[in-house]
């Protein structure tokens, strides 16, 4: 047996909620020194980094720490996302992806403690379970504790069950996470629990960000975004890293009330899943880097690359992160990138976002011909390129003649 193996040192990916204070007392009860580690992707600012750590420190666990996770979630996920340019389904923009990276710096945690033992607060019933344990799985030979999915057999109700147990030892519960099981990162807000699991409409509870519409400013906002290889690099010209960049979009287009929705969805175990979800910056940079795409790249880049995007897309969203699959996927991504340069300007008088302006040297004009106003060819050669496009279709139509 290994020291690793034998140690009673376990690293919880933590984040202050309900779900991970609950597995604190519930690991120290069965043995174990509790490590939490909060990986900061965003979504927080300084009062509640503190808060976090005072959680953890209240709970009891053995250490803390906590890390800077922005560059690593522009890096491993945003920049692929939006060179994918598709969402889940249509809809959901994969907001927790920042479950693999947190998954990595539990890993390095435990490295440095020595021990092969990580916890985290997931339950039987979702998508992150999945992430999180596939993503282990695919780093090496650890074991994983999740007391949430230990507790759901004996206790259907388990929110409840986990609040009632901290109170019991002394420890609070704040009143929203009563209600709801909120994830925020720097990608954006989801929301389940309550009404909204119930199919019912969302409570005033239910949000994070995104300002109602009776609080949109008046004046429209328009800001401008610079990418070079398909990576947003500057923001109104002010050159910035990804996850500033993102941070601050977020920022400006939630005061207008952009990126909220609702989604219902397949999950990864085959329940379906309904959220509400807000991600303002990435519906921003989502929708300027496709009108960027749509003007550099070619007609069969266009139509081919979107199965491409929801390929990878699905790998990420079912937890398979780590897949050689999606390496090859990120390959092909990247090499569509290569004329992606430009500057595209955005739009918002309140709830969507438009591309009103793009400019690049990349752009597929035709020099003497402009769609639907003027062209550089003649009838004839109009004529014969409809003939020779149309030819099956029209074949059939005259032999075919009832």
């Amino acid at each position: 047996m290994t020291a690793a193996s034998e140690s009673k040192d376990i690293v919880l990916a933590f984040s202050g909620g309900l779900d991970t204070s609950f597995c604190v007392p519930w690991l120290m009860e069965r043995g174990w020194a509790v490590h939490t580690v909060f990986a900061d992707t965003g979504g927080v600012d300084a009062a509640e980094r503190e808060a976090i750590e005072a959680r953890a420190a209240e709970l009891g666990v053995a250490s803390h720490l906590t890390i800077d996770g922005g560059p690593a979630i522009w890096e491993g996920f945003v920049k692929p996302f939006i060179h994918a340019g598709e969402a889940y389904q249509g809809q959901y923009p994969l907001l927790v992806s920042d479950r693999y990276l947190i998954v990595d710096a539990a890993l390095a945690r435990a490295k440095d403690l020595g021990t092969n033992a990580i916890a985290h607060g997931c339950t039987g019933m979702g998508n992150d379970q999945v992430r999180f344990d596939l993503a282990v799985k695919a780093s090496g030979d650890y074991r994983i504790v999740a007391p949430i999915r230990e507790i759901q057999k004996e206790h259907t109700q388990t929110r409840a069950y986990e609040q009632a147990y901290l109170e019991a030892r002394g420890f609070g519960v704040q009143s929203r996470q009563k209600a709801y099981t909120i994830n925020e990162n720097l990608l954006g807000i989801t929301m389940s629990g309550g009404e909204i699991d119930r199919w019912e409409a969302p409570g005033e509870g239910a949000r994070g960000w995104c300002a109602p519409r009776s609080a949109w400013p008046t004046e429209p906002l328009q800001v401008s975004l610079r990418f070079v290889e398909g990576e947003a690099v500057a923001l109104d010209g002010e050159a910035m890293p990804g996850a500033k960049l993102l941070a601050r979009l977020n920022t400006m287009f939630a005061a207008y009330g952009v990126g909220r929705g609702m989604y219902t969805g397949d999950t990864t175990i085959g329940l379906k899943g309904r959220i509400v979800y807000e991600a303002p910056g990435l519906t921003a940079l989502l929708a300027a880097h496709r009108a960027l795409e749509e003007a550099v790249l070619s007609k069969q880049q266009n139509r081919f690359k979107p199965e491409i995007g929801r390929k990878w897309v699905e790998l990420v969203y079912e937890g398979f992160y780590h897949d050689p699959l999606k390496a090859d996927l990120e390959a092909f991504l990247d090499s569509s990138q290569r004329m992606v340069n430009g500057e595209v300007v955005l739009e918002t008088r309140g709830g969507r976002v438009d591309a009103v302006a793009v400019r690049s040297p990349h752009i597929l004009n035709a020099s003497g011909a402009t769609y639907a106003q003027s062209a550089d060819w003649g009838v004839e050669e109009a004529e014969g390129f409809i003939k020779l496009f149309g030819m099956s279709s029209t074949l059939w139509a005259e032999i075919n003649k009832s």
